[in-house]
């Protein structure tokens, strides 16, 4: 049965993309805000595992021969409508538009390391995904789609847009609260079984 209510979902957010032909970690966190089970909508924050390789151009005063990377992280407004699922899983369609900050990271063969100014960027990534609650409080799941990063230089655009994949974790912290105060039994999966939710016969 649908839930009638608002809850609070968290969830650890590790996405990745093959850009440069590097798989690329991007962390992060969200947290949301959901309505009668189908609607969710919240804020995430997002970064970098680690430097991506680029082929934009290099400015004059950089060595022909450096390497060129760049670092960014940003904040997402997101919206996620759950189209097919059941108490025990789900599947939804996920999307987030993100706007933060990104810097290129050169470093020539002598070692010398060079640093552009910070620039603003903005991403929209539309995916589909999915989870099952290993508890009433907490999920696993996984999910796809693509990041298109919009106005940048050209270059960086393509770049760093690309297909995305991720896995996540997902604390249902109203059922965790329920559960806590009502001293039920952490681990059990109490509403998750097709009985529990299945309608009489």
């Amino acid at each position: 049965m649908r839930q009638a209510h608002r809850r609070v979902v968290f969830q650890f957010d590790q996405r990745y993309s093959l850009l440069q032909n590097q798989l690329v970690g991007i962390n992060g966190v969200k947290l949301a805000v959901e309505w009668r089970g189908r609607v969710r909508t919240g804020l995430g924050l997002y970064f970098l595992g680690s430097a991506v390789p680029v082929n934009a151009p290099l400015p004059p005063t950089v060595p022909a021969e450096a390497l060129n990377r760049v670092r960014f992280r940003y904040a997402a407004l997101y919206g996620e409508y759950v189209f097919l699922g059941t108490p025990r899983w789900e599947l939804s369609t996920p999307v987030q538009v993100g706007f933060g900050r990104y810097y290129h990271r050169y470093e020539s063969p002598d070692g010398s390391v060079y640093r552009s100014p910070k620039r603003n960027i903005w991403l929209i990534e539309p995916t589909v995904g999915g989870h099952m609650r290993v508890f009433r409080w907490l999920g696993v799941g996984a999910g796809g789609g693509y990041r298109q990063a919009l106005l940048v230089e050209d270059k960086l655009e393509d770049d760093i847009s690309g297909v995305v994949f991720y896995g996540r974790v997902k604390l249902f912290l109203g059922d965790l609260y329920k559960v806590v105060r009502g001293h039920e039994r952490l681990f059990s999966q109490k509403g998750l079984r097709r009985a529990d939710f299945a309608p009489k016969q």
